[in-house]
C-alpha cells in the first residue's frame, strides 16, 4: 500500500468487499514468511497500517513516506509496530530537502537525526 494519490487508482478498488492491498496481503502470506517477505506500507494511511499489521502481525515493514509526504512517524510507530519492531521507517524528502540552501547537508543531518532519536526513544519501549 503506497502513500501516493495514484494508491486510490487500484489499491482501494474493492473485490467481494475487501480493498485490494488486503486480498494481495492475504495472498502474499500464502506464498511467503517472515523470514523472506515484508511489505511496502506508506506512512500516510495510519488507519491501514493497523488494518496490515494485524493481518500480518510478524512481518517487517518497509514504510515509506513519513515527513515531506505527511506521514506521522509517531502514527506508524503506535499502528505498525510488533514485539519485535518490525519496521524500517523512510524518509527521503523529508530530510534531503530539510534545508535548500548551499550548506544543505547541516539541515539533513538534522533531520536524519531528529527522526533517529524520535524512533530511538520508541524501540527503547521494547526493551
Amino acid at each position: 500500500m503506497t502513500s501516493n494519490q495514484g494508491a486510490k487508482d487500484f489499491q482501494f478498488i474493492e473485490s467481494e468487499n475487501t480493498p485490494v492491498f488486503e486480498s494481495v496481503v492475504r495472498k502474499c502470506i500464502e506464498w511467503g514468511t517472515p523470514e523472506n517477505l515484508m511489505f511496502v506500507v506508506g506512512a500516510t494511511r495510519s488507519e491501514d497500517i493497523a488494518k496490515i499489521r494485524k493481518l500480518a502481525p510478524e512481518y517487517f515493514f518497509l514504510v515509506p513516506g513519513v515527513g515531506a509526504q505527511g506521514g506521522s512517524l509517531e502514527e506508524v510507530v503506535k499502528y505498525g509496530m510488533n514485539s519485535e519492531c518490525g519496521l524500517l521507517v523512510n524518509s527521503s524528502r523529508g530530510i534531503i530537502y530539510a534545508d535548500t540552501s548551499e550548506d544543505f547537508k547541516l539541515g539533513a543531518k538534522k533531520e536524519a537525526s531528529k527522526i533517529q532519536s524520535a524512533m530511538e526513544k520508541h524501540l527503547r519501549r521494547l526493551m
